[in-house]
């Protein structure tokens, strides 16, 4: 599958002009509880020729997506949009560059930025965007008592990735299993979410189950704790002119080439 990646990366260079930095697997086969029908999720970064930021045009199009076969999802992000929402600490783009699962980089790049998100990290933005990650999958559980496994850990993911925030107030392992620590959970509750976890691994990803009671004392637990916890941490924030350095380094890079 990683060539076929690779090969569709090539095609949407030749189609769209640009130069991918690097590229990602994202999602649930990232995190590590892929079900059988899950599909590929690849999210990636790339850099325009000089003249396209050079346009008058008001807002060109920094967006690259396409629907493939064979489950193939690629959706990327131009170079100068990625730095402007990793300077507001964008979550989604920070698990990229820390994704288990990466096919493609240029020397360089994911070096610097993992260094870049090292400094800068915010941890009270993060615990409150996986909180409500948590929240939301939490809000669609059925009257009957019953949510989908893929919802359920989504809300786990969730809990984990915030208590983790909150403790270590580092990025969180992009890969589930690396957030299973006795720092942030009991024995008990380690046993029972890797019970769950070899279950979610042989389950179709619209498989329902039973809200475990466990789980929703865990999650009201983890709110409040984690809100207060927030309450006392300090915000971080990278220096605009960093960013503005590395968007030239990489734009210099291109015309390189």
């Amino acid at each position: 599958m990683k060539d076929e990646i690779l090969s569709a990366l090539k095609h949407l260079e030749r189609k769209h002009g640009c130069k991918f930095l690097f590229a990602a697997e994202s999602g649930s086969r990232a995190w590590g509880f892929a079900s059988p029908d899950s599909d590929y999720d690849v999210r990636a970064v790339y850099v325009n020729p000089l003249d396209w930021y050079l346009s008058t045009e008001a807002s060109p199009k920094d967006t690259i997506e396409a629907m493939l076969p064979g489950d193939l999802d690629i959706s990327a992000w131009e170079l100068r949009k990625a730095l402007r929402l990793f300077a507001g600490s964008n979550l989604p783009f920070c698990e990229w560059l820390t994704s288990p699962i990466q096919y493609f980089a240029v020397p360089g790049f994911l070096d610097e930025m993992r260094g870049l998100l090292a400094q800068g990290f915010n941890p009270v933005k993060a615990t409150y965007h996986y909180l409500s990650i948590a929240e939301k999958s939490r809000s669609i559980m059925e009257p009957d008592g019953t949510i989908t496994i893929k919802k359920l850990f989504y809300l786990l993911r969730g809990l984990l990735a915030a208590r983790w925030c909150c403790h270590f107030q580092t990025m969180p392992p992009v890969l589930f299993t690396e957030m299973l620590r006795p720092e942030i959970l009991t024995d008990k509750l380690m046993l029972d979410i890797q019970s769950l976890l070899r279950q979610k691994r042989e389950a179709k990803e619209k498989a329902r189950l039973s809200f475990p009671a466990e789980m929703l004392t865990f999650y009201d637990l983890t709110m409040r704790e984690c809100k207060e916890k927030t309450a006392k941490l300090t915000p971080r924030h990278l220096p605009r002119q960093i960013l503005d350095t590395v968007f030239r380094k990489w734009l210099k890079w291109n015309e390189s080439q």
